[in-house]
């Protein structure tokens, strides 16, 4: 069997839905939807499996290794088909599935420590740690395959099990991702199932389920952590941002406009951790608008395969119609769209990158998520002012100051109320370091060592003051 029949097969008695390509908008594949009631056999497997993996935490590293180099070997089966069903640009799809490959060998090397207590009392003792059990990821469609991996990967490390579930609008590059994985480590160690609702309710409650790992709205979050609260379920959950930039007074704007750009549109700004609002003073303020709109106006937009596309469609046709909400709700707020503002003419979910000047504060494109090429820039006569007005959102994941004084910017990042700022730059991450938001934006950690260490429990074990040697 190849990879591809491996990737479609399932033994359940699921019926096909469509999978559409946002290019087009017209269905290209199908993926099965599996029935909500076979989950009970699912997650049973995976508990039964988890008691052989948790065993062995150098039989984990070997096959952590070989699924890395496996996925790596898959790179140009699987990079075309994540763009045919997410629509990004072909060389964002491999950069994707690169850091698949990165994270899949930065937790293959990680092990949790066991440490001796010392205190001043005569008893000594010793933390170990222990997997939770099964662990249910759900995942979303922006980054299907590296958002899966950021929860697979630490789980299995840790010695759990993992039931995958993507999101229904990007199955199948998941699904082939599982088959590779599949082929490399022992049975049901990790299931991938697919289909639409209910069956992602179904598995958060599923009383099997150790640990809930999601990414998504925060709506949907609060049903998330609901409904694993019935079993006492750990949760993790990332529920996106309304990350700010802060430009200084002393900021070179053509130097930066490049990277301020593709931090919000990178992806089509379908970035959890994206730009979504430009803080500038008000001097600078055309500057910044005309600077971001040249590159707006001319930036290659188009299918994801094509060659020259720098930016693709918008994943699903809900999310674009979410996205024509905000932007036609700004511009009647009175708003003025230096540049897009408009759905493009053509197939597929496309619409045209938008810079929005002249934009009420409350505007829902200024306090919401927006998830799309949309980005609007508002001008700040104080500092003070800048930074209220960057921490006034629910929202609280990451955030950015730029300016030509890395000192100055990094006192300011100080006050930015997030989990996570970056100076000059912005949406960079290191495998080895924590990513958590505050505020809405989340509940746990994930990343480097906390990732690992969030899939597991302690476990102390006292020895009598007599048996020291």
């Amino acid at each position: 069997m190849t990879i591809s029949e491996a990737a479609r097969s399932t033994g359940s008695r699921a019926a096909p839905f469509a999978v559409l390509d946002p290019a087009t908008g017209e269905t290209f594949d199908e993926a099965p939807d599996q029935p909500p009631d076979e989950l009970d056999a699912v997650v049973g497997r995976a508990h039964q499996a988890w008691y052989g993996w948790r065993e062995d935490p150098s039989a984990r590293t070997t096959a952590l290794r070989a699924a890395a180099d496996a996925v790596h070997s898959a790179r140009e089966d699987l990079a075309p088909l994540l763009t045919r069903e997410q629509g990004k640009p072909l060389a964002e799809s491999y950069a994707e599935v690169d850091r698949t490959v990165a994270r899949l060998r930065h937790f293959a090397d990680l092990a949790p420590r066991t440490r001796l207590i010392n205190d001043t009392r005569p008893v000594p003792s010793e933390i170990r740690w222990r997997s939770l059990g099964p662990v249910a990821a759900i995942v979303p469609w922006n980054f299907p395959l590296q958002l899966a991996a950021a929860k697979f990967a630490p789980a299995l490390a840790a010695g759990n099990t993992v039931v995958l579930k993507p999101s229904p609008f990007t199955p199948l590059s998941t699904r082939l991702l599982g088959a590779l994985l599949s082929a490399l480590l022992p049975e049901d160690v990790l299931t991938v199932v697919t289909g639409r609702e209910p069956l992602g309710a179904r598995l958060v409650a599923h009383p099997g389920i150790r640990h809930v790992t999601f990414t998504g709205s925060v709506p949907t979050g609060r049903a998330v952590a609901e409904a694993a609260a019935a079993s006492l379920a750990r949760v993790t959950l990332e529920l996106g941002g309304n990350d700010a930039a802060v430009l200084l007074d002393d900021v070179e704007v053509e130097r930066i406009a490049d990277r301020l750009f593709w931090a919000a549109f990178r992806n089509c700004g379908q970035v959890c951790m994206a730009v979504k609002r430009v803080y500038v003073p008000a001097r600078l303020h055309a500057e910044v608008v005309e600077a971001l709109a040249q590159r707006a106006r001319t930036v290659a937009v188009g299918p994801g395969l094509d060659p020259g596309t720098r930016l693709g469609p918008v994943n699903n046709a809900p999310q674009l119609a979410r996205v024509e909400q905000v932007v036609r709700r700004a511009l009647a707020d009175g708003a003025r769209a230096a540049a897009g503002g408009h759905r493009l003419e053509r197939p597929g979910y496309f619409f045209a990158p938008t810079i929005l000047t002249d934009v009420p504060p409350d505007s829902p494109v200024v306090t919401q998520e927006q998830f799309g090429p949309v980005l609007p820039v508002l001008p700040y006569r104080t500092l003070d002012e800048a930074i209220d007005a960057a921490n006034s959102t629910r929202f609280g994941l990451g955030g950015s100051v730029w300016g030509t004084d890395p000192e100055r910017a990094e006192a300011v990042a100080e006050r930015l109320e997030c989990g996570t700022a970056w100076i000059n730059h912005h949406a960079e991450l290191s495998l080895a370091q924590p990513f958590a938001g505050i505020k809405n934006s989340g509940v746990g950690v994930a990343g480097g060592a906390w990732g690992l260490y969030g899939n597991l429990r302690p476990f102390v074990v006292h020895r009598a003051p007599e048996d020291r040697r």
